[in-house]
């Protein structure tokens, strides 16, 4: 048998699945073991009690300042900017797509327009952020806007022409008007996408959203992080770091099960 025709088995799947992480973790644990041992005072490469009594400060020990628990402050005030901006993006991206996708007259003025924004690095752009919408939340969200909805609305726009002219001539046979047409045929189709490509997009929401936070913020978990980085507090960032992984994580879980539940004929049901 060819190699490229052999699959695992469950169990063997689920064992090279978990593989990766073990040797990330041994090594990491080998490694500051090794330097603990040689100076106990190391902060590059802490043990697991040092990252533990960390979350045990930031997560469970009200800040002796604002009496707030920090983990959760931040998780809080990240999460808001983070679900405002994809909301903003998302409807925003489906409006373009849809109109771009739909209509031959807008798609020559948006289409070329939203293939030039979307080479525009979001980040470059930041100061100008900041000098327009202030250094408070909008700013932040809006940064999140300009980087996501380019995206989502390019690929929505590519969805909408990959729908089968079969389909609008029959519709239109039957006397559907252009907003019968877009709320039967191509709306079902983009939202499928819609949370689809959200999902590819989160990391760079996530990205977005902490270099916002690390320039510009009194709370969040990039403004922790880099506020920590001064005191070499890797104690600190890398369970923050972790913690928003796992957010991350957790939000393409949401995302996948609600395709699934609300598209189940699309094929994003099989992944």
């Amino acid at each position: 048998m060819r190699y490229i025709n052999r699959h695992p088995r469950k169990g063997a799947q689920i064992m090279l699945m978990l593989l990766p992480f073990v040797l990330i973790i041994a090594a990491w644990f080998i490694g500051s073991a090794v330097r603990l041992e040689a100076n106990p005072h190391d902060k590059l490469l802490p043990g697991l009690t040092q990252m533990a009594d960390a979350v045990e400060r930031m997560a469970f020990t009200p800040d002796r300042r604002s009496g707030d628990y920090l983990l959760w402050a931040d998780t809080a005030a990240s999460l808001l900017r983070l679900l405002a901006g994809l909301a903003l993006s998302s409807l925003l991206g489906l409006s373009i797509g849809i109109i771009a996708g739909v209509f031959p007259v807008y798609r020559a003025a948006l289409s070329p327009l939203m293939t030039v924004v979307s080479m525009i690095p979001p980040l470059a752009i930041l100061p100008m952020l900041f000098i327009v919408f202030g250094l408070d939340e909008l700013s932040k969200i809006v940064l999140i806007v300009i980087g996501i909805t380019p995206m989502l609305a390019r690929d929505l726009e590519q969805r909408a022409r990959e729908i089968p002219q079969e389909l609008f001539i029959k519709a239109q046979t039957l006397g559907a008007n252009s907003w019968t047409l877009i709320l039967r045929i191509v709306l079902p189709q983009l939202l499928s996408r819609l949370i689809t490509s959200v999902r590819l997009l989160l990391g760079s929401a996530w990205l977005f959203l902490i270099s916002a936070e690390a320039i510009s913020a009194t709370a969040g978990l990039g403004y922790r992080i880099f506020l920590v980085r001064r005191y070499m507090a890797m104690d600190v960032i890398i369970p923050y770091v972790i913690w928003i992984t796992l957010l991350a994580w957790l939000m393409d879980v949401a995302l996948r099960k609600l395709h699934n539940l609300c598209f189940p004929w699309a094929e994003g049901e099989r992944k």
